[in-house]
């Protein structure tokens, strides 16, 4: 009796694993990274512009693995490649959780010369040339811009952020959103949405010349 009653729990697990997958592609959850692990994350590339300090590290927070990622002055971006990996139309839902804890002083995402962010997301829609013709959605927690707003970046014109937080009424706080990637893009872009072929995460303070603090917790791909 306790043999098949293991078995059937084995064969439960199974499934709700598998549930758990054809629900939703992982992108990250920091549970293979090792923690204490500092800079760019395996399975990340690093930015080819500016002097990034990438001052990174895989934490336990609140009793989840996390990126906590801190800016002095400076700009850091990381990327994953998904290229294949996201059906937009079977998963069009990106969900993430995040966390900020010190916001860049006076920041605007949609002032060239206050274009920092304590924490953004990137999805991206490389086109040849891919510096003035990608297609790039950025969901950031900003300083001073409402929340609702949506607006061309004034220093990287391929970059169209979306103010999903603002200010400091939620700083501290683990929150996690989720996004129709499919329908954001059409809203932006005026077309129906390619499967993305790569994902970002970044921090920075440099325009500001300030200081920024935040944490990534599990980002994925989920259906309706």
């Amino acid at each position: 009796m306790r043999a098949r009653l293991t078995l059937a729990a084995l064969l439960l697990a199974v499934a709700t694993a598998a549930w758990g997958q054809q629900g939703s592609v992982v992108i990250e959850d920091w549970s293979k990274q090792p923690a204490g692990a500092k800079g760019i994350p395996d399975g990340w590339k690093g930015q080819n512009w500016g002097s990034p300090k990438y001052d990174f590290e895989i934490v336990t927070d609140d009793g989840r693995k996390a990126l906590h990622m801190k800016s002095a002055n400076e700009g850091s971006t990381i990327s994953k490649d998904i290229k294949g990996k996201i059906n937009l139309k079977d998963t069009p839902f990106l969900e993430w959780s995040w966390k900020v804890t010190v916001l860049p002083k006076g920041a605007d995402s949609c002032k060239k010369a206050l274009d920092d962010q304590a924490a953004q997301i990137f999805v991206v829609w490389p086109r040849f040339p891919e510096a003035v013709r990608s297609r790039i959605i950025g969901y950031v927690w900003d300083t001073t811009e409402p929340v609702g707003t949506i607006c061309k970046s004034e220093k990287t014109g391929t970059v169209t952020y979306i103010v999903l937080r603002s200010g400091t009424a939620e700083l501290g706080k683990w929150l996690t959103e989720r996004r129709n990637v499919a329908e954001d893009f059409k809203k932006v872009y005026g077309d129906a949405a390619d499967d993305p072929s790569a994902l970002s995460v970044a921090i920075d303070s440099n325009d500001t010349n300030s200081t920024a603090e935040s944490y990534f917790g599990p980002i994925l791909f989920k259906k309706p």
